[in-house]
């Protein structure tokens, strides 16, 4: 029987392209099911899967993916979670992210990954699409001190003329942030739980004053005043405390209205990263604000995640 002739590149409407390549990998229309097709090299030749694959529902609480334009996803997924407990853990630390909307891509790149289509063959997100969101959000996520990380990295995932999911909704090329839009680091939860998030995903979280802000190679550093409060203490040492100097990274053009006016305190959190302390977060100091003082008064009874989140900046409100 002959085999059917099948896209190597699946773009248009996500959810069209892929029920139609369904159609053309299911049983009867004489495409082999194979496994044995391009996997990615960090795994070796043979059977991808520990276990057979299961096609589940995309549970409502799997926050990433549940909206993604499809209801039913593999399991094993591309990223070796063979659980779904696993699968939505690790799934839920990329949530903030797409509050960035650093590429309109995000969600279904990260989603080709860790809630597959079910299709009668694993398919991966083309390296095309990889690097433009990579492009794109990478220099967020280093806002933050993370990395791009390594079970993304792009050169694993196939060239476009393999059969792989390309570019959808975005640009093929880097979103450039607008020049209006707020540092990531000025972006403000307005509500407790979202204030006691961030601070989970923060080494320290400090009351001060700013004696003064400067900007040098794209980044901006704050200097604190010598009095000051330290609220959650992590990794800080005695020398980190007593001449505190924050640094905002890719923060040099971007505007952030908190330091419009230096007067009065500043609560900010932060993380220790390579010997450099990273703000992540910035609030105006409000004594009687109501939200700031609850997160304050239970950031350490609050149930932070087993796992560290990949960063919690402010969503959309």
């Amino acid at each position: 029987m002959p085999r059917a002739s099948v896209p190597t590149r699946i773009t248009g409407n996500v959810l069209q392209a892929l029920l139609a390549l369904l159609a053309l990998l299911a049983p009867g229309s004489g495409q082999h099911y194979d496994y044995y097709g391009w996997q990615p090299e960090s795994v070796p030749r043979g059977r991808f899967y520990g276990r057979e694959p299961q096609c589940v529902d995309i549970p409502a609480d799997m926050q990433l993916c549940y909206d993604v334009g499809y209801k039913r996803m593999r399991l094993p997924n591309l990223l070796e979670h063979e659980s779904m407990a696993e699968a939505k853990q690790q799934a839920s630390s990329w949530v903030p992210l797409l509050a960035k909307q650093c590429h309109t891509d995000t969600q279904l790149f990260l989603c080709s990954l860790f809630a597959p289509v079910c299709l009668d063959r694993p398919v991966y997100p083309c390296r095309s699409l990889c690097e433009v969101v990579r492009d794109s959000c990478a220099p967020v996520m280093e806002s933050y001190g993370f990395p791009w990380p390594e079970m993304l990295h792009c050169a694993k995932f196939p060239s476009d003329h393999d059969l792989c999911i390309a570019v959808q909704f975005g640009n093929s090329q880097a979103t450039p942030p607008p020049v209006s839009r707020i540092c990531t680091q000025c972006e403000m939860e307005h509500k407790a739980d979202g204030m006691m998030q961030q601070m989970c995903s923060s080494d320290f979280v400090v009351k001060m004053r700013i004696k003064e802000v400067m900007e040098e190679n794209g980044e901006r550093r704050l200097v604190a005043a010598q009095k000051k409060k330290v609220l959650k203490l992590g990794p800080l040492k005695r020398k980190d405390t007593k001449k505190l100097v924050l640094h905002m990274r890719n923060a040099g053009s971007c505007p952030c209205p908190q330091l419009d006016s230096l007067g009065g305190s500043f609560l900010v959190m932060g993380r220790k990263v390579g010997g450099r302390l990273l703000l992540l977060a910035i609030y105006p100091w409000q004594k009687h604000n109501k939200e700031m003082k609850f997160a304050i008064k239970f950031m350490f009874s609050y149930p932070c995640p087993l796992y560290h989140p990949l960063l919690y900046g402010a969503g959309q409100h």
